[in-house]
């Protein structure tokens, strides 16, 4: 194996600098979650909210995140300053951060106050984040580094999980809720000062031939056979019934395990999804692409067979290592198969519309696998989310992968300022 495909950045500084944004707007997206338990607390013992209500307030939160194909089709249509990328970049990563330090000065905290300024802020960095995702698929399939740019994002995503589930335990306990939305808002400043410094785009002319364009290539792509079958496949692949939710159940109810205890078992598989994300980084250009996906459903299989073994504590701990590497090699196949499928000059468009399959199909296995944990009992939840899995593996010859290999173009579109 080549050194330079262990290492793809080697070579490459403009894809090295890209590399630095996505890790740190992934980094500020999963700090973005370190408030939560401090606000968990806020409205349980100061305001005396009850578990549902406080469920609510959270549903309002996230809403900026259920609507990212929006974010996609202003980026892609409505070129901002002649810009398609950078302007909002600089835009969105800035209202983030005013969000979050109006929540770091803001002293008394009322519900409406922190749920206006909170949502505010998520939408600064979930638009981000498609403007993220457009310049990685835009570069990543210009420079052949879709795959690698990925596990870069997802690795950083997983350090600021690990970090949000032990730092936000510690200041929730000694309240300190102004800090905890001042080290939120320290990485949107950052990711805003990089997007002034870092990324260079060309100009574009705003106008009739900048709309027709654009518009040609998203009606091409909703014409495209291809892009709807890696949509349904993605869709299947994770709609495949989850026994995650049916898991905490399973575990507290049946084996007794404290919540302490699987808060611990959360951050290693946070730990160990960085280890996916190291392993996907090294080899995703090493083996065709077809091979990673068939690689991904077999290890997928048997995965969640081996959640037959969760017994007690010491087979939940080393279940959790294995399937958080597991399970994050898996997520960035699929997400480099969704960044492969996306049409030039509507990427923002179409890898949110992607995102918002993935996501939507993760919700109603989830829903799912709580009902049938209910009707049919842990056991044989596992053997049909296997079953539903391993059928993935009849739609592979319909995705034609060799259509979607990433191929490295000259002309640049959005650099990194040498």
């Amino acid at each position: 194996m080549k050194l330079t495909t262990l290492k793809p950045f080697r070579e490459s500084p403009e894809a090295r600098r890209f590399a630095l944004v996505f890790a740190i707007v992934y980094f500020a997206q999963g700090m973005w979650y370190l408030p939560n338990l401090s606000i968990t607390f806020l409205l349980k013992d100061t305001f005396g909210l009850s578990a549902a209500q406080t469920a609510t307030f959270f549903s309002i939160t996230v809403i900026p995140w259920l609507i990212k194909p929006v974010y996609g089709l202003i980026s892609d249509f409505v070129p901002l300053f002649g810009q398609r990328r950078k302007s909002y970049f600089i835009l969105t990563s800035g209202v983030a951060a005013a969000m979050g330090l109006t929540l770091t000065l803001m002293g008394s905290y009322t519900y409406w106050g922190v749920a206006i300024f909170f949502t505010l802020m998520g939408l600064g960095l979930a638009f981000t984040d498609v403007l993220t995702d457009a310049l990685m698929v835009e570069n990543g399939q210009r420079l052949g580094l879709t795959g690698p740019f990925q596990a870069v994002q997802w690795a950083a995503i997983s350090f600021a999980s690990i970090l949000v589930g032990i730092g936000g335990g510690w200041l929730a306990e000694h309240k300190f809720l102004s800090v905890t939305f001042l080290i939120a808002t320290v990485f949107p400043v950052i990711t805003l000062a990089m997007a002034i410094f870092l990324i260079v785009e060309p100009r574009v002319q705003a106008g009739e031939r900048q709309f027709r364009e654009t518009w040609i290539a998203i009606r091409g792509a909703v014409g495209s056979r291809t892009l709807w079958i890696v949509a349904g496949f993605i869709f299947f692949y994770n709609f495949s019934p989850s026994f995650g939710p049916a898991l905490v159940y399973y575990a507290t109810d049946v084996l007794h395990f404290s919540k302490l205890f699987l808060g611990t078992l959360d951050s290693l598989s946070y730990a160990s999804g960085i280890v996916g994300t190291a392993l996907y980084f090294a080899f995703s250009k090493s083996f065709p692409f077809k091979r990673l996906i068939h690689f991904a459903i077999a290890v997928g299989v048997i995965a969640t067979l081996a959640y037959l073994g969760y017994r007690d504590q010491a087979s939940a701990i080393m279940l959790s290592l294995v399937f958080g590497a597991v399970a994050m090699f898996i997520q960035l196949t699929f997400l480099d198969l969704a960044a492969r499928a996306c049409p030039k000059q509507a990427e923002a468009t179409f890898f949110a519309f992607l995102m918002s399959v993935y996501n939507g199909a993760v919700q109603l296995s989830q829903i799912t696998g709580g009902w049938l944990y209910d009707q049919v009992g842990f056991t044989r939840l596992i053997f049909i989310s296997a079953a539903f899995t391993a059928l993935c593996w009849l739609l592979v010859p319909l995705l034609k992968l060799e259509e979607l290999k990433p191929v490295r173009r000259e002309e640049p579109l959005v650099s990194s300022r040498p």
